[in-house]
């Protein structure tokens, strides 16, 4: 065997070795993307997904091209393995893979100017503490075709961002608690699977904190007396229940304005999406040393032509907003 150094390219992730640790990004894949779509050239834009509908595309208009359409997300979906910012976009596409309309199609275009506007993007690994810690949310209601809730969660190792999620609920939620306790169910079964992992390893951890921004959801998980009330809620997803009692997990309250889990729910303005966005993610690697690098050199140059090509008003509200913690929805 040979010994081939520290592995710095591997199945389209791009690794930095650094002193603050490894930066994995996929901003080559993200390029080929691109180039696949025609879009090289596009003007960049500052979120994956618009609040408001396209008015241009018809979403009763079928897309002419359905197999591009789901060439593309599907290529978009494996970028998500170094890019959860956009996880709910990619999920939303997902869900028109069977019949696209022209709006979707006009979805997907958007969420590809974002990534032109944001190459650089990508996951840090640092050394640090490995407490488990997880912020979990919901979009109640939030599909206007068929009523059902999203969930959303994100899932730390200490300062790194390990695992994330976002889904629509299966059945329809009949008040935003339901939809709540739904995600925490998701999430909490999620951590005990990362307890386990980390126990085989023999690694110690402390008791996991999930951070919930409904009220009545952690009181649901803490105390029996409400679950009198809550017979509509299926069985299963008393399993978070289960684990506060036998003390294996800790719900507690959060802040909606400081709640991650959000970027993982629904579409996000623009100043309220790159608030939560530089809390998660690093919008730029690490310096390397390893000497010139040819595309490294031409993104970080095309990375400073798509910053100015932004509008400045957009970039005056993230710096508002920066300045200052952003309102609770």
């Amino acid at each position: 065997m040979k010994e081939l150094g520290d592995i710095t390219y591997f199945l389209g992730i791009s690794v930095v070795h650094s002193p603050a640790g490894y930066f994995l990004s996929q901003s080559k894949y993200a390029l080929d993307i691109l180039d696949k779509a025609g879009l090289t050239n596009c003007k960049p834009c500052a979120a994956p997904m618009s609040v408001k509908p396209s008015s241009i595309a018809s979403p009763s208009v079928p897309f002419s091209q359905p197999s591009l359409y789901r060439s593309l997300v599907g290529a978009l979906q494996y970028l998500t393995i170094t890019r959860p910012d956009i996880a709910f976009a990619v999920n939303h596409a997902c869900q028109a893979m069977q019949s696209p309309s022209e709006a979707d199609f006009a979805a997907v275009k958007h969420l590809l100017r974002y990534l032109k506007g944001s190459l650089s993007h990508g996951l840090q690994f640092a050394s640090g503490s490995l407490d488990l810690f997880a912020f979990s949310d919901s979009d109640w209601a939030g599909c206007v075709v068929d009523r059902r809730s999203t969930t959303g969660y994100c899932v730390f190792l200490g300062p790194n961002l390990i695992s994330w999620s976002a889904k629509k609920q299966p059945t329809v939620s009949r008040s935003s608690t339901e939809a709540e306790y739904r995600a925490l169910a998701q999430v909490a079964a999620e951590l005990c699977w990362l307890q386990m992992l980390l126990s085989e390893l023999k690694v110690p951890s402390c008791c996991p904190i999930i951070w919930c921004d409904n009220l009545s959801a952690i009181s649901l998980s803490s105390n029996p007396v409400f679950h009198a009330r809550s017979k509509h809620i299926a069985v299963d997803y008393h399993y978070i229940r289960e684990r506060v009692a036998a003390k294996q997990v800790v719900v507690r309250h959060i802040s909606s304005s400081d709640q991650l889990a959000d970027l993982f729910t629904k579409p996000l303005p623009v100043s309220r999406f790159q608030f939560l966005l530089s809390k998660l993610l690093p919008s730029s690697p690490p310096l390397s040393l390893r000497g010139h690098d040819k595309n490294t050199v031409l993104l970080q140059e095309q990375e400073t032509k798509d910053e100015s090509a932004i509008a400045p008003s957009q970039q005056s509200r993230v710096h508002r907003l920066s300045a200052s913690p952003a309102a609770p929805d």
